[in-house]
């Protein structure tokens, strides 16, 4: 009988972690981006994304649209 492979585990899970850490870092880059430039334009960027809606500040309000946004993700 042969046993599976158990290091391959962690290595699939690291994968999977880091995929998450730069699709939340572009996220933020690019909703940062729109909420600045709506902001300077004083356009109401918040109603544009979902979650952004409560938040108090710009960085929580943009952390708070991309969870939201990453919750989609399959």
């Amino acid at each position: 009988m042969r046993h599976a492979d158990t290091n391959a585990l962690p290595a699939v899970a690291d994968e999977r972690s880091a995929s998450l850490v730069a699709i939340f870092v572009v996220s933020f880059a690019v909703f940062l981006l729109i909420a600045l430039v709506g902001g300077s334009l004083g356009l109401k960027w918040r109603s544009w994304f979902p979650g952004a809606e409560g938040g108090q500040s710009l960085p929580g309000a943009v952390r708070s649209a991309v969870y939201s946004f990453m919750s989609y993700l399959p």
